[in-house]
């Protein structure tokens, strides 16, 4: 019998980095389901569940997990409730998540907790935030791991995981932005009615350690943009708290300049980053993506302290607006050599190969810890 793969996706972060990794899969032998929720489910983030429902060739499942004043202990326990009664009728031979939001640790606990077969996906990162806790709780409890880089297998097999649960088969989204994306820049000005010719793409989450002034942060940022006389596409934020504290200064933004997007298709948003004068904001995309494409972008406050760094990546706090006003009239056009920390867009076809080793499904689910010895601490 062939097994069956679940991919638990709650974003469309997430789904970006899973959908490669399913087709994948799917296209090698193997049933594949998506388990949907979170964000997918909510009009006011674009409603991206479609996104999933046009994968062909696989199973979709959603579960509407949250109310919009829901704090995140609660969506927790919504989640766990709803996952887990969906994997008692379903019984998945192994559950792919990824990351480091709430609704993935939800996931990570029922796979634990009922001894199925889970795969983190790019654990062992940091990031400085309550989302760098929920990845390393996620890495815990996982029985395998795929991760991006080298740094981050060290990472996991500090938290005492065996080297032979862990994987480095680089960023699953790289493999979107290696090849092509299949539409035109052209197109995706269509579709998404953007008018400008030269323009950044801004994408600014909330931090939930950082509630109380991520408006202000907001604010700072944002007023350095409309000084700039450029032309922004803009990625509406997350749900995490404080993000309607963004939206209401984007809803104050010259519409003349500001394109304001609630999220877009993962190979539109490839093919707009590709032709993008700059990358502005907190989102992983900056720090990940934009240098494996080879443009240049401008990491925000605190949201990914720490997680990468590359000659096109500049750092700068969201009121430190001299640092924002000088990467945009020196940075803005840049172009640089493709960086591979993250990997080299191979992440689906390794997936599946280690999937087909017969090792990998014979692994005791019953986990320990590993001591670090003396040639895994160097």
């Amino acid at each position: 019998m062939k097994k069956n793969l679940l991919f638990f996706t709650s974003t469309r972060a997430d789904f970006g980095k899973l959908e490669p990794l399913a087709i994948a899969a799917r296209d090698s032998g193997f049933d594949v389901s998506f388990f949907v929720t979170g964000m997918h489910m909510l009009e006011q983030y674009g409603m991206t569940k479609v996104e999933v429902q046009r994968v062909q060739g696989v199973r979709v499942h959603e579960f509407l997990n949250q109310r919009s004043a829901d704090g995140q202990d609660i969506i927790l326990a919504k989640t766990i409730m709803g996952f887990s009664d969906f994997c008692i009728e379903n019984k998945p031979d192994l559950v792919i998540i990824h990351g480091d939001r709430v609704e993935a640790l939800a996931c990570g606990l029922v796979c634990a907790t009922n001894y199925i077969r889970s795969v983190h996906i790019e654990g062992g990162e940091v990031s400085g935030t309550i989302d760098e806790s929920f990845r390393h709780c996620n890495s815990k409890l996982a029985n395998y791991h795929f991760v991006s880089s080298q740094d981050s297998k060290k990472r996991v097999l500090s938290l005492g995981e065996s080297e032979d649960s862990i994987y480095v088969i680089g960023s699953p989204e790289l493999d979107y932005h290696l090849q092509a994306s299949g539409v035109t820049l052209a197109n995706v000005k269509s579709h998404y009615q953007i008018v400008f010719e030269d323009f950044g793409v801004v994408i600014f989450h909330p931090v939930t350690s950082e509630v109380h002034t991520i408006g202000d942060q907001a604010l700072s940022l944002f007023a350095e943009l409309v000084a700039s006389n450029k032309s922004y596409v803009v990625i509406a934020p997350n749900n995490d708290p404080g993000a309607n504290d963004i939206r209401k200064v984007m809803n104050n933004l010259p519409s003349d300049r500001f394109h304001i997007l609630p999220s877009m298709r993962f190979s539109h948003f490839s093919e707009l980053m590709r032709n993008a004068s700059a990358l502005i904001g907190n989102s992983s995309a900056g720090v990940r993506e934009a240098p494996f494409i080879g443009i240049s972008s401008i990491d925000i406050g605190t949201r990914q302290t720490n997680r990468a760094s590359a000659k096109s990546i500049t750092h700068s706090s969201a009121y430190d607006r001299s640092t924002i006003k000088k990467f945009i009239s020196e940075a803005w056009g840049k172009h640089y050599d493709r960086e591979y920390t993250f990997g080299k867009g191979s992440a689906a076809e390794l997936f599946v190969k280690i999937l087909k080793e017969e090792k990998f499904w014979s692994t005791s689910l019953q986990k320990v810890f590993v001591e670090k010895n003396s040639s895994t601490a160097k």
